[in-house]
């Protein structure tokens, strides 16, 4: 997989992007910057619903997302360790064994 871009760099292509004269495209734009024109689209996309242009979900809101999936799947998992924990105790120290 490419390294991604830097930020800095693709905010100032997609302000470029956006401020564009007529008769100018963005396959135009996408290709000075050395950049593939569904790429490009891509970050005018992005930028729209960040800047609630267009609904959708931020990359941020998407990233936190995806973190907090991560969190539950390790405390679910964490639970069900100490769930079978206490059902071993439970079960080695019944009267009688």
């Amino acid at each position: 997989m490419p390294k991604p871009y830097p930020r800095e760099f693709r905010d100032d292509v997609v302000r470029v992007a956006r401020a564009r004269e007529d008769g100018v495209s963005i396959r135009e734009i996408a290709t000075d910057f050395g950049v593939s024109e569904t790429c490009l689209q891509n970050w005018l996309r992005q930028a729209d619903i960040a800047d609630g242009v267009k609904p959708g979900v931020s990359r941020v809101e998407s990233d936190d997302a995806r973190e907090l999936r991560k969190r539950v799947r390790l405390l679910e998992q964490e639970n069900e360790v100490l769930r079978r924990a206490a059902a071993y105790f439970a079960q080695a120290h019944l009267p009688g064994k």
